[in-house]
C-alpha cells in the first residue's frame, strides 16, 4: 500500500528545471561605417524588448527574451545589435492558473542575465563602449501585457 502512496506523490510533486539556455539568434549591423564612425556626437541609444513563449514537447516549454539595440548618430544608424537569448524549461504538476506567470516572470528573468552579457559583449567586440541593457522588472512587464490583452477584450 505504501507504493501506491509513494507513487502517486512522485506524479504530482511540481517540477521546473532549467534544461538548457542558449544563444538563438544574433546579428549586428553597422550599415554607415566606416564613415560614421569618425563623426562626433552623442549617439542616441532606443532598447527595446520583447518575451516569447512556446511548447516544445509535453511539460517542455521554450522562452525567448529578445532586446534590439538601436543606436542612432543624428538620422543615421550607427549600429543595430538584435541578440535572442533562449531557455528551455520543464514544468510540470503545476496548477494551471501559476503556468502563465512562471512561464512570463521567471523564465525570462532566468534567461535576461545570459542576454545581457552576449549584448554587452558583441557590441564592445564591434568596438564600441558597451551597451548595459538595465535589469528589467518581469513582473510589471507581464502585467501591462496583461491588461493590454484584457484591455483589447473589452474593446
Amino acid at each position: 500500500m505504501a507504493d501506491a502512496t509513494d507513487s502517486f506523490d512522485s506524479q504530482e510533486q511540481p517540477v521546473f528545471q532549467i534544461q538548457r539556455v542558449y544563444l538563438k539568434d544574433l546579428s549586428l549591423e553597422q550599415p554607415n561605417s566606416p564613415q560614421i564612425l569618425i563623426e562626433q556626437g552623442q549617439p542616441a541609444v532606443d532598447i527595446n524588448l520583447g518575451v516569447e513563449v512556446g511548447p516544445v514537447a509535453d511539460g517542455i516549454y521554450e522562452v525567448c527574451v529578445t532586446a534590439t539595440v538601436t543606436t542612432k548618430l543624428g538620422d543615421r544608424t550607427l549600429f543595430l545589435c538584435e541578440a535572442k537569448e533562449a531557455g528551455i524549461f520543464e514544468i510540470r504538476n503545476i496548477d494551471p492558473e501559476q503556468m502563465q506567470p512562471i512561464l512570463g516572470i521567471a523564465c525570462p528573468g532566468i534567461v535576461y542575465p545570459y542576454l545581457r552579457a552576449v549584448v554587452a559583449d558583441t557590441i564592445t567586440r564591434a568596438g564600441f563602449p558597451p551597451v548595459h541593457l538595465t535589469e528589467v522588472n518581469f513582473q510589471a512587464m507581464y502585467e501591462a501585457q496583461q491588461q493590454q490583452g484584457q484591455q483589447a477584450l473589452n474593446s
